[in-house]
């Protein structure tokens, strides 16, 4: 039976920052090495996390050489691609696979309300024009753009390199539904979440597992279940699914994922600075205690 490409825990890579704003590529190699060495399944530089919409399309290349450079093939890289328009997220596509990645993510376009006709336009032509695999992400919150289950499946059906979903949409409802279908036309068709808190739902309705923040400095307790389900030790996968769905709660008392993300990882004495690029802010000390009594609750600081 095909297996799909991309499975296990993903994480959507932080971008580092200095004090100036501009990119801590020595943080890159860190926490790319830290990553990898823990196990994760893949990486996904110039993401969503990773502040893509604050970097320049170069900025965004660079940090997946680099990425790349550092995984040496022991992990699966798969960067973002995603762009306003059709034709920049084909450009960056070609970049990305000319540098040897192991496949790009996209979201719909934003700012404009795209009809499913639009949406299916946008996504053929990428498919089309880049022959590396593309994971379609749905993110209806921050595009405006839901990505309709037929839309997925017509895809599916006609291009043999849109290889899956990420989804980060809060309905149980549309990710069985989108299970269900896609399984049922592809098995190869990857189902990832795009939330820390639904991966075990994601693995029990029968996805293949997700694409999630937290994994940045908590990698162990996604990893953690994410073995012990296909282990079939229940028991444990259902302990660290409740240990996740109290990390998860740092994003309740942040202003942003990307915030929440890199003041946990201050808080666990990486060498990560909690900067994130105007006109976001990093957390003030308030938030952080906050943030820091989660930790301490999961044991993962004193």
């Amino acid at each position: 039976m095909p297996q799909p490409k991309f499975s296990g825990v993903i994480v959507p890579l932080i971008t580092p920052f200095k004090e100036d704003f501009s990119i801590d590529l020595d943080g890159i190699r860190w926490l790319t090495n830290f990553l990898v060495k823990k196990g994760v399944n893949g990486i996904f530089p110039y993401s969503t996390t990773g502040e893509f919409v604050h970097l320049k399309i170069e900025e965004g290349v660079k940090i997946t050489e680099i990425v790349l450079q550092e995984c040496k093939g022991k992990t699966k890289v798969i960067p973002g691609i995603s762009a306003n328009t059709t034709l920049d997220c084909i450009e960056i596509g070609k970049k990305m696979e000319d540098l040897g990645a192991d496949g790009v993510i996209a979201t719909p376009p934003f700012f404009f309300k795209l009809k499913k006709e639009n949406l299916y336009k946008h996504f053929s032509m990428i498919a089309s024009k880049i022959s590396i695999s593309l994971i379609v992400y749905n993110i209806p919150d921050l595009t405006g753009n839901l990505i309709p289950i037929e839309l997925y499946s017509k895809l599916a059906e006609e291009y043999s390199n849109i290889a899956g979903a990420k989804v980060t949409y809060d309905s149980a409802s549309y990710l069985r539904d989108l299970i269900l279908e896609l399984k049922a036309i592809r098995k190869d068709f990857a189902i990832l979440t795009g939330l820390d808190d639904m991966l075990l739902a994601t693995l029990l309705l029968g996805g293949d597992g997700g694409i999630m923040a937290c994994a940045n400095f908590a990698p162990q307790l996604h990893i953690g279940l994410y073995n012990a389900f296909h282990e079939k030790n229940y028991e444990k996968a259902f302990e660290f699914n409740k240990k996740i769905a109290k990390l998860v709660q740092i994003y309740k008392y942040a202003s942003s994922f990307p915030s929440a993300i890199k003041a946990a990882l201050k808080l666990l004495g990486t060498p990560i600075k909690n900067i994130v690029r105007p006109p976001l802010s990093p957390e003030p000390p308030e938030i952080e205690a906050k943030i820091r009594a989660i930790l301490h609750e999961l044991g993962m600081i004193k």
